[in-house]
C-alpha cells in the first residue's frame, strides 16, 4: 500500500491519500480524540502523539498537529496507523456510525434562498475546499447572513477568513441577492 500526502493552505494540517476509499459518502470530522468513538481509523491516528484532529473525506484523510510537534517526527506513525488501519480489514466507521451529509436542516419562509446556497455550495465550493483536505457546509441563514462551518484543513486555516470572505460571500452575494454576509460558526 503506498499512502500520498499533500500540504494543504494550513500548515498545521496534512492530507494523507490511501489510494482507496475512505468514506462512500459525505465527511466525518473528529476535532478531538474524544470524538473518534465512532471510528477505528480515527482511533488509530489519535494515538499519535501531538495529533490534535482527524477529519474524513471520500478518498482522503486530513490530520491536524499540535503547535508543539513537528510533521518530520509525527508523519511516520500516522502513516503507519493509516497502513496498519487497511491492512487490518476493519471498516473506518463502527457499527451504526455514519458519515455526516454535511448541511444543516432548514426549513421556513427563507427555504428556496437556503436550497441556492446549499447547491452553490456543493457544486463550487466543496469540491475547491475537499482539494485542500476540508469542507464547509451550511449552519443556518438568518436576515440575509449565512452561517458556515469549516471542517478539516479549513478548521484554523490562516487563510480561511480570506476564503471566506473573498470567495465565498462574493459567490453567494452575486447569485443570491438576499445574501449580505458570510460568517464562521464553532459546532
Amino acid at each position: 500500500m503506498f499512502i500520498q500526502t499533500e500540504s494543504t493552505p494550513n500548515p498545521a494540517t496534512l492530507k494523507f491519500l490511501p489510494g482507496q476509499s475512505v468514506l462512500e459518502t459525505g465527511t466525518a470530522d473528529f476535532p478531538g480524540a474524544d470524538a473518534a468513538a465512532a471510528s477505528p481509523l480515527a482511533q488509530r491516528i489519535f494515538a499519535v502523539a501531538g495529533v490534535s484532529g482527524v477529519f474524513f473525506g471520500t478518498d482522503f484523510v486530513t490530520v491536524t498537529k499540535g503547535d508543539t510537534v513537528e510533521w518530520d517526527h509525527i508523519k511516520p506513525a500516522i502513516l503507519g496507523a493509516i497502513m496498519e488501519h487497511y491492512q487490518s480489514g476493519q471498516p473506518v466507521m463502527a457499527g451504526e456510525a455514519q458519515p455526516a451529509s454535511g448541511h444543516a436542516d432548514h426549513d421556513g419562509p427563507d427555504s428556496e434562498v437556503v436550497g441556492q446556497i446549499k447547491e452553490l455550495l456543493d457544486t463550487r465550493v466543496r469540491p475547491a475546499v475537499a482539494q485542500d483536505g476540508g469542507d464547509i457546509t451550511f449552519h443556518g441563514f438568518d436576515r440575509g447572513v449565512v452561517y458556515l462551518h469549516m471542517q478539516g484543513a479549513c478548521a484554523g486555516c490562516p487563510s480561511s477568513t480570506l476564503t471566506l470572505k473573498m470567495g465565498i460571500e462574493n459567490l453567494l452575494r452575486h447569485y443570491i441577492p438576499e445574501v449580505t454576509e458570510v460568517r464562521p460558526v464553532a459546532v
